[in-house]
């Protein structure tokens, strides 16, 4: 009473897939199937053929057969149920029931032929049984694809970050070659360093009106969607792009150590990689006989909670002159009327003219403008401006942190909402993490990630965002951790328009004849963007585990055995040290959330109050 083998043949006798649950030969199993299409005859209303040795329970399936291959004496109504249970299973694997489809999975067929039929006797099993057995799955197998799949996506990312680099380098000294914009390196170091701070125009000696040593510059080119590292030596025209030449210090031995290590699964951080926390575009040379940029710098700390604490915007419109017969001009602008910003002209400028005509001239026509591309590549600054508020509306760009611990581990989720006023560019989410031996389990992000591991810090880019993302989320899985680790964020990104809304509308030549040629260029970037934490939770904190604090709870005590007046014992802590209190609280509130949480992971920290 046993099953010989199930197959699927052709109605011409050829065999499709066929499975022998007990020891036969090839040439037995093969003169039994070669003999089925001659005994299936017309017109009969049984589904079985019976022969000397053996029966055949066969089902018709469009144009093949379902068979069993039995014993004589075999029971006919447990071959039949065998014959229905293999005739559901055959359309769930195989979508097409012709041999294209069978042969394609005759693998899953066979499978799940074994677990219906055991040593020829039929088992008790269900079709949703079989298929769950079928699959096989395995929680490990789907976490090392995980793991594979992120570790070729870096590997890309990588590469596209390094064929940019090399791209942008042959650019930049293309453009040194042919004499155009050479980038001004720090004396020493080789590294551009864009001074914002000074906002001032110095006076000039001589016939020059004022110096051209404007402390504005410009960082980026909103042309440009291109980012390149400060830590990275510029490229000009005598110095070749970074890992071309001759390379000192770096054996082949050390390559091929770093090429197994990255074998292996290691992250390699390389020298050569910019990091994106830094990235900044350096200006085009200028082509224009005269260049006008408008610049505002963002300096933003936002509450971890919701809300603002420091919004402050400010802005610079500077001039740059390349020929010296176009210095005897005027520029008429236009701006937004915002009435939380605050214009304020250079001493040299007409003050009048410019309040009541919105034109830009100096005080003397005939001193023109000073001319000559100089080190400062924001030029001559003609106007700054600030604006500072509290209103959360007008922040371009809200992150929310929402750490949790479960088990042993922490779920970390970002979400970041940008306002549908800037479209902005080059964005990058810098989160701190606790120290990690290995990068973070990313499970969901929307854009690019990179994992910072000398610095421990998770990189999140979005190259542009626009009406069709102006929300987004990233989901990651560290070792558990305290909530405050993952703070302060610090944000990145620039933008083509600005807060002022101001343009150049036109540049007036004094001496008359035609209007000279000019261009205008907006920017709008982060100078200091960061997500923090609540800072007076955290001073309310800091006080109460303050040695003062602590005094101050056993005065009391103190006046009780001595015998003295409280308010003489406090007075006379205070004038021992006057800066008890003073010191504490403005270290506090200066140097921000990081002193304070440095205070409250060391020895007092842990056993305050």
């Amino acid at each position: 009473m046993v099953v010989l083998a199930a197959s699927i043949v052709g109605k011409s006798g050829k065999v499709l897939v066929s499975r022998q649950f007990v020891d036969m030969s090839r040439i037995r199993i093969e003169g039994l199937l070669a003999a089925f299409p001659k005994l299936v005859g017309t017109g009969k209303q049984h589904t079985y053929i019976e022969t000397e040795n053996v029966r055949y329970v066969y089902q018709p399936i469009e144009a093949l057969y379902l068979l069993l291959v039995t014993n004589k004496q075999s029971n006919i109504l447990e071959d039949l149920e065998t014959l229905r249970m293999l005739s559901k299973l055959v359309p769930e694997y195989s979508y097409s029931l012709d041999e294209e489809g069978i042969c394609k999975t005759a693998f899953e067929l066979i499978f799940a032929f074994d677990e219906v039929i055991s040593l020829g006797h039929k088992e008790n099993v269900t079709v949703a049984q079989v298929k769950q057995y079928c699959e096989m799955e395995s929680h490990e197998e789907k976490l090392h694809k995980l793991v594979l799949q992120s570790k070729i996506n870096e590997t890309k990312d990588v590469m596209k970050r390094k064929a940019s680099e090399i791209d942008k380098s042959k650019i930049e000294k293309g453009r040194g070659d042919k004499g155009g914009f050479m980038s001004l390196q720090s004396m020493g170091s080789g590294r551009i360093e864009n001074n914002f701070s000074d906002m001032s125009i110095s006076s000039g000696g001589g016939g020059g009106g004022f110096g051209s040593g404007s402390g504005f510059g410009l960082n980026t080119d909103i042309e440009s969607f291109s980012t390149k590292s400060k830590g990275r030596p510029p490229s000009s025209a005598t110095a070749p792009p970074k890992g071309l030449g001759m390379q000192l210090g770096k054996s082949q031995k050390t390559n091929q150590f770093l090429e197994s290590l990255k074998a292996e699964g290691e992250v390699i951080l390389e020298d050569v990689q910019p990091k994106a926390s830094q990235s900044r575009s350096t200006a085009p040379p200028l082509t224009d006989p005269i260049t006008l940029t408008v610049e505002e710098k963002l300096n933003v700390t936002l509450k971890r909670d919701g809300g603002v604490s420091n919004f402050d915007v400010q802005g610079t419109l500077g001039l740059q002159i390349l020929n010296q017969e176009d210095g005897h001009i005027q520029v008429q602008i236009e701006t937004g009327g915002n009435p939380g910003i605050l214009f304020k002209t250079h001493p040299n400028m007409n003050k009048e003219l410019f309040s009541n005509e919105n034109i830009l001239g100096l005080k003397d026509p005939n001193r023109p403008f000073p001319t000559g591309q100089s080190g400062d590549a924001g030029g001559v600054g003609l106007l700054k401006w600030r604006m500072q508020t509290t209103d959360e509306s007008i922040v371009p760009l809200t992150i929310n942190c929402w750490p949790s611990i479960s088990g042993n581990e922490t779920y970390v989720s970002i979400e970041y909402e940008a306002s549908s006023v800037f479209d902005l560019r080059n964005v990058v989410i810098s989160v701190p993490l606790p120290a990690l031996r290995e990068a973070p389990n990313v499970r969901q992000v929307d854009g690019e990630w990179r994992y910072d591991s000398r610095n421990s810090i998770l990189e999140w880019s979005i190259l542009l965002i626009d009406d069709s993302n102006r929300s987004g989320s990233m989901e990651f899985v560290v070792p558990p951790a305290d909530s405050s680790v993952f703070f302060p964020i610090s944000v990145q990104f620039s933008a083509t328009n600005t807060f002022s809304d101001l343009k150049v509308l036109n540049v007036i030549p004094i001496k008359g004849g035609a209007p000279p040629k000019f261009a205008q260029r907006t920017q709008l970037i982060t100078d200091n963007y960061q997500v923090s934490v609540t800072s007076l939770s955290n001073f309310v904190e800091f006080v109460s585990k303050s040695l003062f604090y602590k005094l101050l709870c056993l005065l009391p005590l103190f006046s009780f055995v001595l015998n003295l007046n409280p308010c003489l014992l406090l007075l006379t802590y205070l004038i021992l040290n006057p800066l008890s209190l003073s010191l504490s609280s403005s270290s506090c509130v200066a140097n921000g959330d990081e002193e304070i949480l440095q205070r409250d992971q060391g020895p007092e920290g842990e056993g305050g109050a």
